[in-house]
């Protein structure tokens, strides 16, 4: 990709969307900014070229948490018209919570656009996170103490409910990224050299949101050489880091039979040793995911987990038990067992319990649960 400078050519248009050619129809998400106007009017002028051509379907989400959501839906749809690309107009109705406001809509928006992918029979979603967002990712997710599968930042192609929802829940639905190595400086470049207008949401500039405080620690970084592309390269050079890790996780869960449908899982003390540190965290994750009961588990509270059964393991404890995400990790003289974890009794029983011994209900504070 050339510098910023200059504006999105054709010929890097054609590089950007070439996995995209052969779809009968694609959703492009166009809220009114730079990235996703930038993104409708380089795709228009792509598909414009290839016979045959996808359909191009411009979806517009309105969450109703500004007054001009109304107005720059209107101007997507004029500038869509006059790009010959149909458009969709999804609402996000409903009431809004009072905070993680971000992450709710988030989780909305991505909700409407495979609807809206359904609705047109697209089995992409073509969405404008550019080479900044993915480096703010990178930042955000180091921030939080992200493992090495958050620092990876944003693949260009995922399922539109994230790895954990899969291809299934998602219902074959495919989110993908075509501009995550273009800066949003030569997107900008892009429609001024196109005279297109674009909007500014106000929330990107807003301190209260992590992001944006980021944001603004951009430039500094910069200055020291942490710049977007080469906090992008790093996430590259972790995802392939990733790659190679999950190849012997795969390894060593297939030879010792954990698969989808496995509840119960038995390997000797000696197996677990000979694992190196981080493919045994990431076996025990994937046992508990597929074993336990809860859903995702939390990265911390498993890295926590693996650490105290590695130092039981090493100081040759013969007993130990702990349950995480509804799976029950025991170790006992010779092998380490992860099960699904016992029912837990809740307080309705426990209040019934103590009535029938005729004593007084044990608080949960108390019970020490």
């Amino acid at each position: 990709m050339r510098g910023v400078d200059g504006a999105v050519s054709e010929a890097e248009a054609d590089v950007l969307f070439a996995d995209l050619a052969a779809e009968p129809a694609l959703v492009v998400a166009v809220s009114g900014g730079p990235d996703s106007t930038a993104l409708l009017h380089l795709m228009a002028r792509w598909r414009a070229k290839l016979r045959p051509s996808p359909r191009l379907v411009a979806v517009t989400i309105d969450h109703g948490l500004r007054p001009e959501s109304k107005r720059e839906a209107a101007a997507v749809k004029r500038l869509s018209e006059k790009l010959a690309v149909e458009h969709m107009l999804m609402r996000w109705t409903g009431e809004k919570p009072s905070t993680g406001i971000q992450e709710a809509a988030r989780v909305a928006r991505y909700r409407l656009l495979r609807t809206a992918a359904r609705r047109a029979r697209a089995r992409c979603v073509v969405t404008a996170h550019t080479l900044d967002d993915q480096a703010e990712t990178v930042l955000f997710r180091m921030a939080r103490g992200s493992g090495l599968a958050g620092i990876c930042g944003m693949a260009r192609r995922v399922p539109i409910d994230g790895p954990a929802g899969g291809a299934e829940r998602s219902g074959g639905v495919v989110l993908v990224r075509p501009l995550l190595d273009v800066p949003k400086a030569q997107l900008i470049v892009t429609l001024h050299e196109a005279g297109i207008r674009y909007a500014e949401d106000p929330s990107n500039v807003d301190p209260r949101f992590a992001r944006t405080r980021l944001r603004r620690l951009m430039p500094a970084l910069a200055e020291e050489g942490l710049t977007p592309r080469c906090l992008a390269r790093l996430a590259r050079r972790v995802q392939r880091s990733e790659a190679a890790h999950e190849a012997v996780v795969n390894e060593a869960a297939g030879r010792l039979g954990l698969g989808s449908e496995t509840r119960k899982l038995v390997l000797s003390r000696g197996e677990w040793s000979a694992f190196p540190d981080e493919i045994a965290l990431r076996l025990l994750g994937r046992a508990i995911g597929t074993i336990g009961t809860e859903g995702p588990v939390e990265f911390g509270k498993l890295e926590a987990l693996s650490e105290a059964l590695n130092a039981a393991v090493a100081t040759g404890v013969e007993r130990f038990r702990r349950t995480l995400a509804g799976a029950m990790v025991s170790l006992q003289k010779t092998c380490i067992i992860i099960s699904r974890a016992p029912a837990r009794r809740g307080k309705a029983f426990r209040e019934a319990r103590t009535r029938k011994r005729g004593s007084k209900p044990v608080s949960d504070s108390a019970s020490g649960r």
